[in-house]
């Protein structure tokens, strides 16, 4: 009902593009994910198109991801991730809370396709930002760590000096 609700209306209408989202999250709340697939993409089109803001372009692109990870598309995520990330790194900088948040979305990805070699160097650079900026106990903070440990652990070749 929502999204018939705003579908006359221009593409650079807000609430369009909202409501938009919200089918997206709907169809993959009730695991209708091919169906979610097609507004993911038709939104991130449409985002582009109408030269939304760049935050909102790497939003689409992070839901966009999530839709692919539920599909067991790893390399579309990973692809994608990569891509939020270095937006979202340079949009807002190292210290920022979205930015972190990607850091560790990306690093998560790179984990489940084994390329542990770049988690870690992901992880050394971003852990620290992250004990600093949001504290040793938030789960952002704690999930890198959990990676950074993961990708020494599975990592045939890791040495000591990786510790440090």
């Amino acid at each position: 009902a929502c999204w018939k609700t705003y579908v006359g209306r221009p593409e650079t209408d807000q609430p369009r593009l909202a409501a938009m989202t919200q089918l997206g999250n709907g169809l993959s709340a009730v695991g209708r994910h091919e169906d979610a697939l097609s507004a993911r993409e038709a939104e991130l089109s449409m985002k582009r198109r109408v030269g939304a803001p760049e935050h909102q372009v790497l939003i689409a692109q992070g839901n966009l991801a999530c839709t692919y990870d539920d599909l067991g598309r790893v390399a579309e995520v990973l692809s994608l991730r990569q891509e939020v990330y270095s937006g979202t790194l340079k949009l807002h900088g190292e210290e920022h809370y979205d930015t972190l948040r990607e850091a560790y979305n990306y690093a998560s990805s790179l984990m489940i396709l084994s390329r542990f070699e770049e988690a870690k160097s992901l992880m050394r650079k971003t852990v620290p930002k992250a004990r600093g900026v949001l504290g040793e106990a938030h789960e952002i903070t704690l999930g890198m760590m959990q990676n950074y440990a993961m990708a020494l652990y599975m990592d045939d070749g890791a040495t000591l000096d990786d510790l440090r």
